[in-house]
């Protein structure tokens, strides 16, 4: 027996495995947080400075006439947008390890390291950081999967006191693993825990809107986080006292939320996962679409989820598509429809228009009249489109360090204006 073994390793060596008693080996890479003391970490991470050449464009926030366009892991762009032909730069709040904002009543909620922090506009020239709840986005992973996080095989996060310590970078190194273990990675059967539109005109005068790609979502007087795993719930009736709910897990690899009406659509690399929120502090599952692996926003209008699936790189390992879910029986979300797609990204909807935004692909516009059988209207090449806010008048879009405004003509779109961040 251990002569066949010594066989088997010779023969897996050839092909750079190695072997040892408990199975075949082969070189992993393995990323490990890189840590700073928290106190004085937060004392230099924020900051209210004039506006400053953007370093890698994320999301994008609409609250009445400004613009919010986060800075991956540096804070966020304020842009005043009373005129949408020449939007202009007004201000950068620096918000180290933020991904993401919400706004309600003239208060941004932001994340920063998995803290909670929330900042005064009603003086949008005099912008006040007005609290700080620390660890309240209780997994910490919401800021992970951005341009700064590192393709890697493993990640060892060790045992990080929260309290103590910030990750501020990742060291990436190559180790020898057994194939076995990379292998179990994408066997998540298992991952699942056991407990188990977004539409402007229906949102406050007093809430913003933000895009597909959100993880932060306000809906009444609660404020829904969404991290890896769970659904963070804080009640925001009163923001000089901020309650921190129960969290609610979901399931593994979770990246978006988008609501219609009490109804939360969760979208996450192993499928979409539809919760009540009938009972606003405490989401009830509902049922689950389940899909390859792959990147997973999704925008829903009546009886129709729309899902853009990102094969490739982290993503997984999905072809890339737009999928189109019955979801007219909650309990029971049926696939109609999928549409091959290059590379896509976030989407929206305003009426009987579909945005995607397919990447490398560019914008493309459908007409969904016909539902689930969709139409291409129109396609805007050679630009890098990564997510959509559809307003009511015009259309936002953001990519690769640019703000792209479009205005509605008849059943389509023309550009109104751009900005380099």
């Amino acid at each position: 027996m251990r002569n066949f073994f010594f066989v088997l390793c010779v023969i897996a060596t050839s092909a750079l495995v190695s072997c040892d008693d408990d199975g075949p080996y082969e070189e992993y890479l393995v990323a490990r947080p890189i840590l700073q003391d928290a106190v004085s970490f937060k004392a230099e991470a924020v900051a209210v400075t004039e506006p400053v050449p953007i370093v890698t464009s994320g999301k994008i926030y609409a609250y009445g006439e400004y613009i919010f366009v986060n800075d991956v892991n540096q804070g966020f762009h304020v842009i005043n947008n009373q005129n949408p032909s020449n939007p202009e730069p007004i201000a950068f709040i620096k918000l180290e390890g933020n991904n993401d904002i919400s706004i309600k009543n003239d208060k941004i909620y932001a994340d920063s390291y998995g803290d909670l922090v929330i900042f005064d506009i009603s003086d949008i020239n005099n912008i006040t950081l007005t609290s700080r709840i620390v660890n309240a986005i209780y997994n910490n992973d919401v800021w992970m999967f951005n341009t700064e996080f590192p393709q890697a095989d493993f990640y060892e996060y060790g045992d990080i006191d929260y309290d103590k310590d910030i990750v501020v970078g990742w060291e990436v190194n190559t180790e020898r693993r057994p194939i076995k273990e990379y292998e179990a990675r994408f066997n998540c059967d298992d991952c699942v825990f056991a407990d188990v539109a977004e539409n402007f005109n229906n949102q406050s005068p007093t809430t913003g809107q933000g895009g597909s790609l959100a993880r932060f979502k306000i809906i009444g007087n609660y404020l829904y986080v969404v991290d890896y795993s769970d659904i963070n719930i804080f009640d925001i009736t009163d923001v000089e006292n901020v309650q921190v709910l129960d969290d609610v897990q979901v399931a593994w690899d979770i990246e978006t939320i988008y609501s219609q009406g009490e109804i939360l659509f969760i979208g996450g690399a192993q499928g979409m996962y539809i919760y009540s929120i009938e009972n606003p502090q405490k989401p009830e599952f509902i049922s689950e679409f389940r899909h390859g692996t792959a990147c997973d926003p999704v925008v829903v209008d009546g009886d129709y989820a729309y899902v853009t699936l990102k094969g490739g790189n982290f993503c997984g390992t999905a072809e890339s598509g737009l999928y189109v879910v019955d979801v007219s029986n909650l309990e029971n979300p049926e696939l109609k429809v999928i549409y091959p797609m290059v590379g896509p990204n976030g989407l929206g909807i305003k009426g009987d228009t579909l945005f995607v935004c397919d990447g490398t692909a560019g914008l493309k516009v459908y007409d969904k009249s016909n539902a689930p059988n969709i139409s291409l209207i129109n396609t805007f090449e050679d630009i890098v489109a990564y997510d959509v806010i559809p307003l009511s008048s015009s259309l936002l879009m953001i990519g690769e360090g640019t703000l792209y405004q479009y205005e509605y003509v008849n059943n389509d779109i023309r550009l109104l204006s751009t900005l380099q961040l």
